[in-house]
This record gives structure tokens, C-alpha cells and sequence, in this order.
């Protein structure tokens, strides 16, 4: 049964949860531009046990915020089903689904023995995802990877392990932890998660526009679509994306399109967070720049912006 957020006529179009840059601000702007669903930033679930004021900011809604998942990592099942209960409450209606974080490569993750550090242990992962599923009144769902590393690819496995335990939906990023973000998605695993379950599954990794989100699911026959680091600088590729799986025409955005985008950006971020938010903002506009002329010597002067002035000269 597919969640409700997910389309009926057509396949799901979603934002993934990236630490440092799919927070409020980015998840409004994508939302805009047609995301069917937009997740936070990973977000300890140990923090949030805590009380931790700064780990709570970071999924705290606040006055026009849109509906959106929030996704937790952790390796503790009792601590895990604790952070969901905090979540539920903090967001009510606000809240879409509860996504577990077990695919994050980091070595401060990973070697902690959060995220994609749970392949290799697909029993404590099941008790997880149990623990969520008890936990939470919304659908849980699953990030994972193809495995750990070459020698041990088990998505098919560590797929079905987590329809078993109550996941709602999955996400499979084509790429062992071993690889990171090197090389290809392997489309083939997608596939192949994808007929291991009944449940929904996205598919993650390389899709950057609509050709490469047709391509992967003709391929791969998944059910929509999450789109990572496709999506910085770009919040346009939503708008893309659907349209060519609407049968609509689409005309991307101009440079002016783009620099009006990346300043809004920037004001929405310093209303957010004021004007410290300007040295975090570096890194998201510098992708605004990809594919312009002179974008390096562009990108060298954003990172020595200090005020919102100066980022308005330089974008002219």
C-alpha cells in the first residue's frame, strides 16, 4: 500500500535527507518547485533523548513550514522508539513519516555503528525498524545502501528483513559504503530490491534530471524517485522531473531564473537563522553557480562573504 503522500498517477518525486543542507529553508524551496516529499536532516536520536536544543532545531516547524519526514539514526532499538515518541509530539500534523537513517557512509557515523554500519548487522537493524514501526503513529521508513562493501552486498536481504519489521517503505542507494559516492548507482540492485519486497521502494543515486529519473525507473521499476545532491543549486529539478512524468513541456530556469532563486535562498536562510546563517550558505550557493562562466572565480569570492550586501554585489 502506498503512503499517501506518494502520488496515485504517477511515481513519487522526493527530496533526500542530507546533513547540512536539506534544512528548512532548502526543503521550502524544493517543495515549491513540485517534491512530493521533502526530509530532514539526519538527526541523532540520542541528542533528541538528551533534550538537546540544537538537535532539535533541526526538524522544529515553525510558521509556514509544509508537511515533511524526519529521519533519525541510531543503532539503540529503546532509544530510537524514544526519539520517534519526541518527534510525533513536537510536529503533530506537520509530521509525514519517520525515516531511519541506515545508509549514511561518514566515518563518524559509520564507525560509531550508525547508519550504513548497520549492513552488517541486519538483526539489530530488524529491531530497529520494530521499535520505530511500535513507536510511531506514521509510516517508517528505510534509507539503506547495496552493503557494506563488494564482498558484502546483501540489499535484497537487508530489504526484506525491514518489510518484515514493520517498514513502510525503503529507499536503496545503488552504492556499497565502501564506494561512498564514487563510481555508478547500480541500477541492477535497485531492481532487484525492488522485487525482493511488496512494499514501496525509491530509488537513489544519480538522478540530477528527467532523463536520468526515467531512466532509472524504467530500470529499475521502483516506485518514485529520491533525489540527493541532484538537487543542490537546482530546487528546479523537481519542477523537471514531474513534468516529463506528467507529459507536460518544461523550460529550465534562465541564469537571471537561478540568481533570483539562489538570492531568495540566501534572504529566507538569514531570516531563518540570521546573519551567521551567511558562511553555512557558502556551500549551497556555490552549486547555484554549476555550469556558468567564470563560476570558479565566482565560487572563491561567495567564500569569503561575510554579509548578505556583499553576496548581492557579487551576484550582481
Amino acid at each position: 500500500m502506498m503512503p499517501s503522500f506518494f502520488p496515485a498517477n504517477r511515481p513519487a518525486v522526493c527530496l533526500a535527507p542530507m546533513a547540512g543542507f536539506s534544512d528548512r529553508t532548502f526543503r521550502l524551496l524544493c517543495r515549491e518547485r513540485g517534491a512530493d516529499l521533502v526530509t530532514s536532516e539526519m538527526i541523532s536520536a540520542k541528542g533528541l533523548c538528551f533534550m538537546s536544543e540544537k538537535t532539535r532545531a533541526l526538524y522544529l516547524p515553525k510558521e509556514g513550514d509544509a508537511p515533511y519526514a524526519v529521519q533519525l539514526f541510531g543503532n539503540e532499538p529503546e532509544t530510537i522508539a524514544k526519539a520517534v515518541a519526541i518527534v510525533e509530539r513536537d510536529l503533530g500534523g506537520l509530521l509525514r513519516s519517520i525515516d531511519l537513517n541506515m545508509g549514511c557512509p561518514a566515518p563518524k557515523i559509520a564507525g560509531n555503528g550508525d547508519g550504513s554500519a548497520l549492513m552488517r548487522d541486519p538483526v539489530l537493524a530488524g529491531e530497529i525498524v520494530r521499535a520505530a514501526a511500535e513507536a510511531s503513529h506514521m509510516p517508517v521508513s528505510v534509507k539503506f545502501r547495496k552493503g557494506w562493501d563488494a564482498a558484502h552486498e546483501n540489499a535484497e536481504e537487508f530489504a526484506r528483513i525491514c518489510e518484515e519489521n514493520g517498514a513502510a517503505f525503503l529507499t536503496i542507494h545503488g552504492r556499497t559504503r565502501e564506494q561512498m559516492y564514487a563510481g555508478q548507482a547500480d541500477r541492477a540492485c535497485m531492481a532487484r530490491v525492488k522485487c525482493a519486497v511488496k512494499i514501496p521502494v525509491l530509488a537513489n543515486g544519480d538522478v540530477h534530471d528527467a532523463q536520468s529519473a526515467l531512466d532509472t525507473l524504467r530500470e529499475t521499476g521502483c516506485d518514485g524517485v529520491m533525489i540527493g545532491r541532484g538537487a543542490l543549486g537546482n530546487p528546479f529539478v523537481f519542477e523537471e522531473i514531474v513534468s516529463a512524468l506528467e507529459g507536460r513541456s518544461y523550460t529550465p530556469p534562465s541564469w537571471d531564473e537561478r540568481r533570483e532563486t539562489a538570492m531568495r535562498h540566501a534572504q529566507m536562510a538569514l531570516e531563518e537563522k540570521g546573519d551567521h546563517a551567511i558562511v553555512e550558505l557558502r556551500k549551497h550557493l556555490a552549486f547555484y553557480l554549476r555550469g556558468i562562466h567564470d563560476a570558479a572565480k565566482l565560487r572563491t569570492r561567495i567564500n569569503a562573504c561575510k554579509t548578505l550586501e556583499e553576496l548581492q554585489q557579487i551576484w550582481g
